[in-house]
């Protein structure tokens, strides 16, 4: 049976990252800065799909890598228009918690972006990403044009012959509409700091990532 302690640190990290999420954006939950869906209007810049479980935590290790000059947090892979949080968090839609990142060719490869992916989620989970359950948390590599398709799936082929996992449960899939999410998802990492930690931590993201690249 599982330990009452545990649960109750499960269910608390489940309403940061989950629940409480509807709640965070009060009257401006349904605010979007972005336009929907996103069109990428800088013919100097380039742009990439991720999926890797709640969007929260994947913009920060995109941020860091010199050459991407924005990650939005939002909805794709599904067929659905205007996805919403509620839609998406209460399995209405087909779409996936991602990211979208825009980056600069001449500064940083695909091939980079698509390494940080993997050493930034658990691939070997099939059911959604740490304490985050279901088929909107699940993690995909949406490729854009042929080019990245192979990059990706010769990408997957190398981490699966690298020894460090049982499985991949990674999907690679063509890209489809990006729609941004709600304005107060965005940046969530530097707008609320201490929450956006606790989860990290407390989900079992940071710990596991840490046990299989290091600090």
């Amino acid at each position: 049976m599982m330990r009452l302690k545990h649960l109750a640190l499960m269910l608390a990290f489940a309403a940061i990252c989950c629940g409480d999420k509807a709640e965070a954006g009060g009257n401006n939950k349904e605010k979007f800065t972005f336009e929907r869906p996103f069109v990428n209007k800088d013919p100097k810049l380039k742009s990439a799909i991720f999926a890797g479980g709640c969007f929260w935590c994947m913009v920060s290790p995109y941020e860091k890598i010199k050459g991407v000059k924005g990650v939005i947090s939002g909805y794709s892979g599904g067929k659905e228009k205007n996805p919403t949080y509620q839609d998406v968090s209460y399995g209405q839609t087909s779409h996936a918690e991602s990211v979208l990142v825009l980056y600069d060719p001449q500064q940083v490869s695909y091939e980079k972006l698509v390494d940080t992916f993997w050493r930034s989620v658990n691939p070997e989970q099939d059911d959604g990403q740490f304490y985050d359950k279901g088929e909107h948390y699940k993690t995909y590599i949406f490729y854009g044009n042929a080019a990245e398709k192979i990059i990706a799936e010769k990408s997957k082929a190398e981490v699966a012959a690298s020894g460090k996992y049982t499985r991949i449960a990674v999907q690679i899939k063509e890209a489809k509409e990006f729609w941004p999410a709600e304005d107060y998802h965005q940046g969530y990492y530097k707008k609320n700091p201490a929450e956006y930690y606790r989860y990290y931590e407390g989900s079992g993201r940071k710990a596991y990532i840490e046990s299989k690249w290091g600090k």
